[in-house]
């Protein structure tokens, strides 16, 4: 849809809403995955602690090998949730030399269109660490029961 330059200027506050809930959105995103980072920090620590105490206990050995096993999936998950991977984000320089000199109102549908774009590309991402992490919780969870269970059979 082509609008004039008068429908366009009688947009802009409506486009600098939705540029301004876009950037917040980006802004939730990109917390969210670092809480997620921290989380899977110390589900990874958590794993490798439980595994270093089944170790040096005495146990039934084939529950203690499975939840050794158990671990090492979570520590792989954890790992997987906190690889380093490309964040999309504005490229200020590229933005401001495509966009110098147009109306406000043609900068504020770029810029929001642009960071609805890098929203969903780091939706993805974020999805995928969601699920590595959930993976490594639930597998540490299990290691944990086995560990227990480990440890009771034997005394």
């Amino acid at each position: 849809m082509t609008m004039t330059p008068e429908e366009l200027a009688e947009q802009e506050p409506t486009l600098e809403l939705l540029n301004n809930e876009v950037a917040l959105r980006l802004t939730r995103q990109s917390d969210s995955l670092a809480k997620i980072d921290t989380k899977a920090v110390f589900l990874i620590g958590f794993a490798a602690t439980a595994a270093q105490f089944l170790a040096t206990h005495k146990h039934h050995d084939f529950l203690a090998y499975c939840a050794f096993g158990t671990y090492a999936v979570s520590l792989i998950m954890g790992a997987l949730s906190i690889r380093v991977a490309e964040y999309k984000d504005l490229e200020p320089r590229e933005m401001i030399e495509a966009h110098v000199g147009l109306p406000k109102s043609q900068v504020l549908i770029a810029l929001a269109a642009s960071r609805a774009s890098i929203f969903e590309a780091n939706k993805r991402r974020h999805e995928g660490k969601a699920r590595f992490w959930a993976a490594s919780l639930w597998t540490l969870a299990l290691g944990l029961v086995l560990s227990t269970v480990a440890l009771l059979l034997h005394t």
